[in-house]
């Protein structure tokens, strides 16, 4: 089963060959730092934090950055308003940031450079393309020539000529950086310090540097100059990554990345959720509403990562009640172990450690599927599946007192189930999910359901209607479908 993945470049998908065998260098263009994260964000950290996992789960040695872009108007403007500082409104929302993403279970990289920090790695690829005829100086300013470079445009596929025939009516002539360039599509490497705002000394006069730049020299600081997976949201494609691509190859004369990647957008009734348009919702506002980080996840995954994913409150109500499927299979094991003789301690659900028998359907399936451009609604298959299978177990057991399958049987896919779930960073908790506050278990929750199923079987609506208020009453809310009944709890 090899691993290929849709190439943003190639515009194709293509088996995934390293750099260095067996290892990844993978940079993800973080976020700017002047307010909360909201669930666009969420969903890039998820998708290249799930990347990651399962390239380490598939034997690769993954060198994982993400950069912090703390050199920003929209930071400036923040800090403006605060009557604070640019660093001071970058450390706040850096701290906050740190908060969602420990709330979603997002494993931290190996790294977090920021652009203020990698100043000299800046001007340095600003001499270089300079030196190589790349870009030109103008009154403090440091332009990049566009056309010099003969391949602009093959990242997103966009053409100078299709550009400019509607860009022209856009040009404000007067307008003092217009009139610095040399051409209308050359984009700033460097710009003069302006009165009250933070500037850095450098060979050109005091200033700061494009946005552009700053990640072309993260990536060329911390990972080479060609990495494996430069990876980012659709909406960096142009200019941002285009113009990466620009400036660090002019300089370099290799690839910058052999694999571009890009996740989808979080919609919300069809437009891109962002601060712009004012119809985001805050990582933060949404935990604290009392949805589950794992559903979260869960919303996510569900998605192919390439494709826009709407935000509606049906979609966060069906990822809970199917995270609470997948959670209950990863109780299993602390539910039912004792009665079917494991040995299980205490704590959190581990990852188990060890080695799976060969073959493992199971493990198979699943990789059959995420090895398809990383098809990860194709691998929560397997964990739904395995999740129903141990509740059927668990339900016969509870009212037989034995199940159908071997309790050696269950304890293989019970681990299987833990350990692909992990893959996918969705975790369960031992304390506060097996019992609600009055001390009603899981298994107690179930063993009502079955007396409510019995008495819809023999028409007395009355009592079923009695058992699903008295549940209610106990904060459990009940889900009928055709095929079951699903519950989750309100708290």
């Amino acid at each position: 089963m090899t691993l290929t993945l849709y190439n943003t470049l190639t515009r194709r998908q293509e088996p995934f060959e390293t750099v260095e065998p067996g290892k990844v260098k993978m940079y993800y263009c973080g976020v700017t730092v002047y307010d909360y994260c909201h669930l666009g964000h969420a969903r890039a950290c998820i998708v290249w934090d799930v990347v990651r996992r399962y390239l380490q789960f598939i034997g690769y040695e993954v060198r994982y950055i993400q950069n912090f872009t703390d050199i920003d108007d929209k930071i400036l403007n923040r800090a403006c308003v605060e009557h604070s500082s640019m660093e001071a409104v970058a450390d706040r929302f850096i701290k906050a940031y740190f908060e969602d993403m420990a709330r979603l279970g997002i494993k931290e990289a190996d790294e977090y450079p920021r652009a203020t920090h990698t100043m000299n790695g800046i001007q340095r690829l600003i001499h270089e393309l300079e030196n190589k005829g790349f870009a030109y100086p103008a009154d403090g300013d440091v332009y990049y020539a566009v056309r010099k470079f003969s391949e602009y445009g093959k990242l997103s596929g966009q053409k100078l000529e299709d550009l400019q025939a509607g860009k022209s009516d856009r040009v404000n002539v007067d307008d003092p950086e217009y009139q610095k360039k040399k051409d209308p599509f050359d984009f700033a490497l460097w710009k003069a310090a302006k009165s009250g705002e933070p500037a850095w000394e450098s060979p050109w006069g005091a200033g700061r540097p494009g946005w552009h730049i700053e990640c072309s020299a993260m990536v060329r600081d911390r990972l080479g100059d060609t990495i494996d997976i430069h990876a980012g949201g659709a909406d960096l494609i142009f200019p941002h990554h285009e113009n990466e691509i620009a400036q660090s190859e002019a300089v370099t004369g290799k690839p910058l990345a052999n694999y571009w990647m890009h996740n989808g957008m979080v919609t919300v009734d069809g437009q891109k959720m962002s601060k712009s348009l004012g119809n985001f919702t805050t990582i933060r506002d949404l935990l604290d509403r009392g949805v589950d980080p794992m559903a979260v996840r869960l919303f996510v995954l569900t998605a192919q990562y390439r494709t826009p994913i709407d935000f509606t409150d049906e979609a966060i109500a069906a990822a809970t009640n199917g995270w609470h499927t997948i959670k209950e299979g990863l109780l299993f094991g602390y539910q039912y172990g004792k009665k079917l003789g494991w040995d299980l301690g205490t704590g959190n659900i581990p990852i188990p450690s060890t080695q799976y028998p060969v073959p493992n359907p199971y493990v198979e399936r699943f990789q059959e599927s995420v090895n398809n451009d990383f098809n990860f609604p194709g691998g929560l298959t397997v964990l739904f599946e395995l999740a129903k299978e141990l509740r059927r177990e668990g339900n016969i057991l509870v009212h037989e007192g034995k199940t159908e399958t071997s309790p050696e049987e269950l304890h293989r896919q019970w681990q299987t189930l833990v350990k692909l779930a992990g893959v996918l960073g969705l975790e369960a908790e031992i304390e506060t999910e097996t019992h609600t506050s009055n001390g009603l278990s899981d298994a107690e929750i179930e063993a009502k359901i079955q007396q409510r199923q019995q008495a819809r079987i023999a028409k007395n609506f009355a009592e079923s209607d009695r058992i699903r208020d008295e549940l209610q009453a106990q904060g459990i809310t009940l889900i009928d479908s055709r095929d079951s009944t699903r519950w989750h709890r309100n708290n």
